[in-house]
């Protein structure tokens, strides 16, 4: 198999290689680094509430004081899909994660085919990029998938445009250093039957792509993409490695299991309307579940090993002035015990497994349409269409820390912590709070975000060791030190607002790993004090 450079693109069928060439390069690279910079937006950055089942009637209804929840998430940053010419709309439609990068896949609504793809780093959520971004002029992509060095995207070709293409469904090999794409290095192209091919996997040795509507699941040379092995299948929309078993969901059917020879050793009928060319998908749990995305019906989960229903998790809202036919599960992931499902115009879901079901927790406070999720170690990734993608930290305590507060009770109270003059509180966990005032001695221990002001008063301690996020970007709030107050700060954070320092008011920093990051102001009184080393990631202070 040669590579392609320039105009020309190399596609393969079961049985041949084929070659054809357009008339102008069908692939591009952005090479300007302000749009590239430009496409990263902090505009909604910070914490991130979760509306729970009982604040949710239709519409959103507050309590006057409720539990501090869990899963303390925020809101990394999101990323605008590309816009070039002829490619004015495009959306969303496909993330993976690999290491520090996020690789987005980009296609456009309706019959015309053009796309993109980008390569996010998000090693540090405090400073979030976009890398390396690639245009296709004359093809869709549905899916992306890194290995070892490459990207591997699965789309749709008008090959009507393409003189000698056979086939409209394809996959490419594309070459990434250091999160930037090398065509250099050439583009392979495999070639198969199906209107548009809607996902990718990849193995030690092979590359396996499925294909919608009179499509194929087909396995190719992960070398060379010569297609090795295909079978035909009615409408494939995901495709999942389970251990040596390859699971695919025929919107016709339901998940059919596969060997590594392609032949069917299970199934699971499954009677839902998957509707024609909408992104569904699957995944497996640990413990032998497969979750499926069911569109109108929410998620189905089945017995990996039995096929039998286990339940269903319905989607928790209908909202207000949301087309019927925009509520509907799109896509679902498993991050531990978490589950989410991207429920379009409903949101994003983040649910639990429980050892006698599913609990639902909630749906996280994002904006536009959720088309597909993707989450791994501590962030999730939420692709929302024209919205693009949404870069959310789940912000996890590490062992080392969960270690380090073993000495602290979990704290199990308010979502509006007050703590008195006269007491002296320590709390370990992972919590989301309204708010926090200190007028006496309060030390945090773990990961907390609070979704408004943080007051300090005159003479009181608050201690934070692990993380604090306070407020986010559009909604900006305040940390306020009051006269003679100290806040010591071992670990990281954030203020989206500012940081208010009192006469006689003391910031202590311990330890070497310090990170603060204030996105207002540091406003100091007289004979402030501030002690220790630590990164002023603004250069605030």
């Amino acid at each position: 198999m040669l590579a392609a450079t320039g105009l020309a693109l190399f596609f393969s069928c079961s049985d041949e290689t084929i070659i054809y060439e357009d008339e102008q390069s069908a692939v591009e690279l952005e090479t300007s680094e302000t749009v590239l910079e430009n496409s990263i937006s902090l505009d909604n950055a910070g914490v991130l509430d979760i509306f729970s089942e009982d604040r949710l009637t239709g519409k959103l209804a507050r309590f006057a004081d409720e539990p501090a929840g869990d899963y303390p998430l925020s809101l990394v940053a999101q990323v605008s899909p590309p816009k070039f010419s002829g490619g004015e709309n495009l959306t969303a439609s496909h993330v993976h994660v690999h290491g520090n990068y996020a690789y987005v896949a980009y296609n456009t609504v309706g019959q015309d085919y053009v796309g993109g793809i980008d390569i996010v780093n998000v090693a540090d959520p405090n400073r979030p990029g976009v890398t390396s971004r690639l245009y296709y002029t004359n093809a869709d992509i549905s899916s992306v998938k890194y290995d070892n060095g490459y990207v591997y995207a699965a789309g749709g070709v008008d090959s009507e445009k393409s003189v000698r293409a056979t086939s409209n469904s394809f996959v490419a090999k594309i070459k990434v250093d250091n999160g930037r794409f090398n065509l250099g290095a050439g583009i392979l192209y495999g070639f198969q039957e199906g209107f548009v091919a809607t996902d990718v996997e990849t193995t030690a040795s092979s590359v396996i792509v499925t294909s919608g509507k009179d499509g194929y699941v087909t396995v190719y040379d992960k070398n060379t993409l010569e297609a090795q092995n295909d079978t035909p299948f009615s409408d494939l929309r995901s495709v999942k490695l389970k251990d040596d078993k390859i699971g695919v969901l025929d919107a016709d059917f339901g998940v059919r299991i596969l060997d590594q020879n392609l032949s069917q050793v299970g199934s699971i009928a499954i009677d839902a309307d998957f509707r024609t060319a909408d992104k569904r998908t699957l995944d497996f749990t640990s413990d032998n579940k497969i979750v499926v995305s069911e569109g109108e019906a929410g998620a189905g989960i089945y017995d990996f090993t039995t096929g039998s229903f286990i339940e269903h998790v319905p989607i928790l809202i209908n909202p207000d002035g949301v087309a019927t036919s925009d509520i509907v599960t799109n896509a679902v992931t498993i991050n531990e015990d978490v589950l989410l499902m991207a429920n379009g115009g409903a949101g994003l879901c983040l649910s639990e497994e429980e050892d006698n079901g599913t609990d639902l927790v909630g749906i996280i406070e994002l904006t536009g349409s959720i088309n597909y999720v993707e989450s791994k170690g501590d962030y999730i990734f939420a692709a929302s269409g024209k919205s693009g993608l949404q870069v959310i930290k789940m912000n996890k305590p590490s062992p080392s820390l969960a270690a380090r507060c073993a000495d602290s009770p979990n704290y199990q109270g308010s979502s509006k912590l007050t703590v008195g003059a006269n007491q002296q509180l320590a709390f370990s966990g992972s919590k989301r709070f309204q708010q926090i005032s200190v007028s006496g001695s309060l030390l945090l221990c773990g990961t907390w975000t609070v979704k408004n002001t943080v007051t300090v008063a005159d003479d009181a301690l608050f201690e934070i060791r692990g993380t604090l996020i306070v407020a986010r970007n559009n909604k900006r709030k305040d940390l306020k030190v009051g006269e003679g107050a100290t806040l010591r700060v071992e670990g990281n954070l954030t203020v989206y607002g500012d940081l208010e320092l009192e006469d006689g008011a003391t910031v202590e920093f311990l330890g070497t790993g310090s990170r603060v990051n204030i996105l207002g102001e540091v406003k100091k009184g007289d004979n402030v004090t501030i002690t220790g080393d630590f990164e002023d990631i603004q250069n605030k202070f």
